[in-house]
């Protein structure tokens, strides 16, 4: 190589001069090869190469007999490596019909399948999923499917179905930016399901009816009452005028016939607002260098139910604008289990104000006690293995693997709400602590008393065969709920007290 780069000019060192014959026997080639000029300066990187010009063509007659039978590849150990361009003259989109007016993207589902549950629609596995590191992705929703408005003013919509000078959009100018996200968005999907040929006009089957609805913002008052929670009916009872004072102001006679169609009667409107408040999520979506906090409904994620021990989460993938279900790194999922997600960590009484719906083994369920008996903190947890700081406990889930399942979130409830004291690894006093297990049992049994039926008596009416509301049924269970998550302390006090001393 020294005797071959000492002759040649500084622009030929990125290419090889021809290799004499001798004395390296080299097979010859077809064709003379051609050098490589950079007819411009390279830019910043590595040097962008042109492409090889054609080989010229080289009469038959010219070629030995030799060149003839020979077959060899040429050599190209000496010559620069053939790469594609890193720096080409124009970016070419990585979905160019994302870009084409009109176009929207479809869904995308693996591994899943959307099925009739006991609660409505829900979404279950097609298969066995074996645990993996990083998290698997089940569900993909494009951005132009899904209705999103932003929660704070400019409004931006996506997509930007509405047109300029809709009064839809005085309507939903007039809102408060702070509390009124889910007027806003319920104005959104009533006018979703005006447009001619919109996705939301045909995923509407898929949603619950007004019969259907579990949101006690179509409760009538005699189904809150039932509930048996002051404060909760209160509560709702003004949600419910809330809504309707905001319909008579804008849907009062004179307004045009485009806006009133959206929404002829109150009912309607109750009824997408409870659609909204229970199938929406709060997202921070990044579009572009903007991080915008959003309210959106997704199709098809909304049929992800609520469970604290969820196997799935969602994620925002901002490079193409999409909605990600994924299934959590290490869970093992089996076919026909339903995939769940978390919506919050709260109270029975705050998923029944937004999404109709209680647990009886909610770990986060509170009980407010007014006795001065208190247990020991430490004692109790180990009695039930049960581990964490006060705010953040959780159970062992290998305690639910075999035939004693008397452990779950309502045990860990009973953890959290229960009066306690914790003076380190300071062992408790057994006959006080005794004392005061039996004193929170009889204020448990109490509260049991002061419902006007039994634990018995609403199981008889939720199984019985005559017709019920589902604002009815709804309520009926959340006292329910609460009813057994009491029972479900004063026999875990028991437990306490016989393994006290263990």
């Amino acid at each position: 190589m020294a005797t071959v780069a000492g002759a040649a000019s500084p622009l030929l060192l990125l290419l090889p001069s021809p290799l004499p014959r001798h004395p390296l026997a080299f097979p010859p080639r077809r064709a003379a090869a051609s050098r490589r000029v950079l007819l411009q300066p390279p830019r910043a990187g590595r040097p962008r190469l042109r492409d090889r010009p054609p080989t010229p063509v080289v009469e038959e007659d010219e070629l030995g007999a030799d060149e003839e039978d020979d077959v060899t590849p040429p050599l190209r150990l000496l010559e620069p490596p053939q790469e594609d361009d890193p720096f080409p003259p124009e970016m070419e989109p990585a979905d160019p019909d994302f870009y084409r007016i009109g176009y929207a993207r479809m869904m995308r589902a693996y591994g899943i399948e959307f099925l009739e549950g006991p609660d409505g629609m829900a979404v279950y596995a097609s298969r066995d999923v074996e645990p993996l590191r990083r998290a698997r992705v089940i569900m993909e929703i494009p951005l132009e499917l899904m209705l999103t408005i932003t929660q704070k003013p400019p409004w931006m919509f996506f997509p930007d179905i509405i047109p300029l000078g809709h009064p839809i959009f005085d309507v939903i100018e007039s809102t408060d930016p702070e509390t009124d996200w889910d007027l806003r968005l319920a104005c959104l999907l009533l006018y979703a399901f005006d447009i001619e040929d919109n996705f939301w006009q045909l995923y509407g089957d898929f949603l619950p009816s007004v019969d259907e609805c579990t949101s006690l913002l179509l409760a009538p008052k005699e189904d809150l009452m039932e509930l048996e929670d002051q404060d909760l009916a209160t509560k709702m009872l003004k949600n419910q005028q809330r809504t309707i004072d905001f319909w008579q102001k804008h849907w009062h006679k004179t307004i045009p016939l485009k806006l009133k169609r959206l929404a002829p009667d109150h009912v309607r409107f109750l009824w997408a607002l409870s659609i909204v408040q229970s199938r929406s999520v709060n997202l921070k979506l990044r579009m572009g260098a903007f991080i915008q906090d959003a309210n959106v409904l997704a199709p098809y994620a909304d049929m992800l139910n609520h469970s604290p021990d969820a196997n799935c989460f969602l994620h925002w993938r901002f490079k193409d604008r999409m909605l990600e279900v994924m299934i959590k790194a290490g869970h093992a999922i089996k076919k026909g289990d339903e995939m769940t997600i978390d919506y919050m960590s709260g109270v029975n009484s705050s998923f029944m104000e937004r999404y109709g719906f209680s647990s009886p083994t909610n770990p986060w369920e509170l009980l407010n006690f007014s006795s001065d008996a208190k247990i020991h903190l430490d004692s109790f947890l180990s009695v039930f293995n049960i581990a964490g700081l006060h705010d953040e406990l959780y159970h062992n889930s290998a305690l639910t693997l075999g035939e004693n399942t008397f452990v779950d979130g309502g045990v860990v409830a009973a953890a959290r709400t229960l009066p306690t004291w914790s003076d380190g690894d300071v062992p408790a006093i057994p006959s006080v602590e005794r004392k005061s297990a039996q004193a929170l049992q009889e204020e448990c049994q109490t509260m049991l008393e002061s419902f006007s039926t039994t634990i018995q008596q609403d199981q008889d009416i939720l199984d019985s065969d005559g017709h019920i509301r589902r604002t009815r049924e709804i309520a009926i269970k959340y006292r329910l709920h609460r009813k057994l998550l009491l029972q479900k302390i004063i026999d875990a006090l028991d437990i306490y007290q016989d393994r006290i001393l263990f």
